[in-house]
């Protein structure tokens, strides 16, 4: 990197310098551009860091998580500079060689600068601790902001794990599937997007609908016999977790773990015990 600019800045306009420039270095420098911030870089792979903190008020590190530790400490501590990272799973602890720090992780997916700026500036969530500078710039961004503590950190980037990362390889799942039984992908789009609306409109309990929320071993048990066995172990796990979600107990599961194989019980016992708790209850009905 060229000796950063010491030129006067004006005291009005926010200043920063992005390290690192990838997807996530991109969407913020453009974001924050959008918003009137005077933005350097984004600073990338091969350029010296050692002097980022020079001239600026805030330096955001938008490296993988793996690297934001070594590129924290490559860079001179300033006592008027806040150093920040944009990773969701780290805590404060990384960047302990500087006397101001902060992070400030985004609740949104960013696939490339432009698109990732344009969600980065629509109404974002971000989790954020250490400076006030990190409510500063959600506050720029036009964000909402919940503080979340070291402590509790690695809960909070595995819940987004689960809510993004895991979705996506569950719909994966659902593409294969479908495309065994010859139905394309896109005729389920309706029912996940509403799935989801519904999820974050009443809450997932009260949004779960399906076999394992209402007790059908028996539907359980034709699904577990006619997938491929490599689908097996995640359907399970899945239906375990919606009678977890619907309350219900282990026990239920035991009418279809017969099917896990494709075989049934040689006297019918285990499908029989599916199908009755497959009826309702009277007050169920």
């Amino acid at each position: 990197m060229t000796a950063p600019d010491q030129r006067p800045a004006d005291p009005a306009v926010p200043t920063v310098r992005i390290v690192g420039g990838g997807r996530a270095g991109g969407s913020f420098a453009r974001a924050l551009a959008a918003r009137g911030w005077a933005v350097d870089g984004p600073i990338g792979r091969g350029d010296v860091v050692r002097d980022a903190a020079a001239g600026v008020e805030l330096v955001l590190i938008c490296v993988p998580d793996a690297q934001v530790a070594s590129v924290g400490a490559s860079i001179e501590p300033s006592p008027t500079t806040v150093i920040a990272h944009v990773a969701g799973s780290l805590g404060l602890d990384v960047l302990a060689s500087h006397p101001r720090t902060a992070s400030v992780h985004p609740l949104v997916s960013l696939p490339d600068p432009e698109t990732g700026a344009l969600r980065l500036l629509d109404a974002a969530a971000f989790a954020v601790a250490g400076d006030a500078m990190a409510k500063r710039v959600v506050e720029s961004l036009g964000g909402r902001f919940v503080p979340v503590p070291d402590a509790s950190r690695a809960l909070y980037h595995a819940a987004a794990c689960v809510a993004s990362n895991h979705l996506v390889a569950l719909l994966g799942q659902a593409e294969r599937i479908a495309a065994q039984a010859g139905v394309p992908f896109e005729m389920y789009a309706d029912l996940i997007r509403g799935s989801v609306d519904n999820a974050l409109t009443l809450g997932p309990a009260r949004a779960l609908t399906g076999p394992a929320a209402r007790g059908d071993e028996a539907t359980i048990a034709r699904h577990l016999a006619a997938l491929d066995p490599l689908e097996r172990a995640g359907y399970r796990a899945l239906a375990a977790e919606a009678r977890r979600l619907a309350g219900r107990d282990a026990d239920d599961a035991d009418g279809s773990s017969a099917a896990t194989d494709g075989s049934s019980a040689t006297d019918g016992s285990a499908p029989t015990r599916a199908a009755d708790r497959s009826t309702p209850h009277p007050e169920e009905r």
